[in-house]
């Protein structure tokens, strides 16, 4: 289903950019897959992937690119991409704003930070996310923990890191000395962490927004976990309610107290990092909000971390954006995608985005399904 307005194929094409992170198999072949629904969307070929490098240059026949991770400055002035309408992603103008880094504050005014750090930020998220700190030096990060032990336990969080895997959780400073040390020398000066308070009975909202054409989308919704082949906790999908739109027609929709704060939170959030941060677009936006118990029994939300690329919850943000533009006259829909460790045969209906056998993952299967709104809160 083309969407109403688009440009005919003659305006260009839409291409994936790789080589901007490390991906599996199946990350690769889903990415892919998705890219290729995006521009049957947009009315436009699908060209494949391809490496950064190759594709400088090419912005004249390239009327969308998919890059696998959200783009610095450099990256995309290489690509001429100056425009959300470019990208189904994002750009930002420092490779740390990418990060979760740059969720919180430093420390302090004497703290080391790199070029280009938005020292008023802090200010602006406290009440969008969890207390915490970025930092860059084991002294700092010291300094840090000592700070936020005075709530309880602390969540350290490496700024490489996906999703939890390489998260530890300390009790005290001497616990954090033994997670920096096993970090690689140069790892906090060359890359940052993250120290945040830790919250327990912890539930992950996903928010988001997403344009494709015209076309713009809004939701909110809960994550599920599962686990992989080695018992590791993996990501297993979401069920998102979604609205033709963006956060204001979210926020409009019968909305539970818990997705009602998740939503304004993201959406707080969203705001502050477009004033503090010139230069930064995105037409694909995901906020990972956690809602918990801190250490005193008391409940407490924030948002974890941003995602300005295509990601796990795509699958039913294409899913749904296919069925608006469908149906001009759709308003809200319910949409979930799934990703299956092991054997499964999706359900009658829903869109299929990978099933296979990964070398490194194993057999898994991702999918979407998109039913109607029935008018129950998220």
């Amino acid at each position: 289903m083309q969407l109403q307005g688009s440009p005919s194929p003659s305006a260009g094409v839409v291409a994936v950019v790789t080589g901007t992170r490390r991906m599996s198999a199946h990350e690769r072949a889903s990415i892919s897959a998705l890219s290729g629904r995006l521009a049957a969307l947009l009315g436009r070929p699908y060209d494949g992937m391809h490496a950064l490098d190759t594709l400088s240059g090419r912005e004249r026949d390239v009327a969308c690119f998919v890059p696998d991770d959200t783009l610095d400055a450099a990256q995309a002035d290489a690509l001429g991409i100056r425009s959300p309408g470019q990208i189904y992603g994002g750009v930002v103008p420092h490779r740390f704003a990418a990060t979760k880094l740059v969720s919180h504050p430093a420390v302090d005014a004497d703290a080391v930070v790199p070029d280009g750090w938005p020292r008023d930020l802090g200010k602006a998220l406290a009440d969008a996310v969890l207390p915490g700190f970025a930092v860059f030096t084991a002294d700092d990060a010291r300094r840090a923990c000592r700070l936020l032990l005075q709530r309880g336990q602390v969540r350290v969080k490496p700024a490489r890191g996906i999703g939890g895997k390489g998260q530890a959780v300390v009790a005290s400073v001497d616990e954090l000395e033994a997670v920096l040390e096993a970090l690689p020398a140069d790892e906090l000066q060359r890359h940052g962490a993250t120290l945040e308070q830790h919250l327990d009975d912890a539930a992950t909202w996903s928010v988001g927004t997403a344009r494709c054409g015209a076309l713009r989308i809004a939701y909110v919704g809960t994550q599920r976990s599962t686990r992989d082949r080695a018992g590791e906790t993996a990501y297993g999908g979401s069920d998102l309610v979604v609205a033709r739109g963006g956060f204001d027609a979210l926020l409009a929709l019968p909305l539970a107290d818990g997705a009602r704060d998740a939503a304004m939170r993201a959406s707080s959030y969203h705001r502050a990092m477009m004033e503090s941060f010139p230069g930064f677009f995105a037409s694909r936006c995901n906020y990972d909000v956690v809602a918990g118990s801190d250490a005193a029994g008391r409940q407490v939300s924030g948002v974890l971390e941003q995602s300005w690329r295509i990601g796990g919850a795509s699958p039913a943000e294409l899913a749904a954006m296919e069925a608006f533009a469908a149906d001009p006259s759709l308003q809200r829909l319910r949409a979930r995608c799934h990703e299956v460790h092991g054997e499964c045969t999706p359900p009658e209906g829903a869109a299929v985005c990978y099933r296979g056998d990964d070398p490194g993952t194993g057999p898994i299967c991702k999918y979407a399904i998109v039913e109607a709104f029935d008018g129950r809160p998220a």
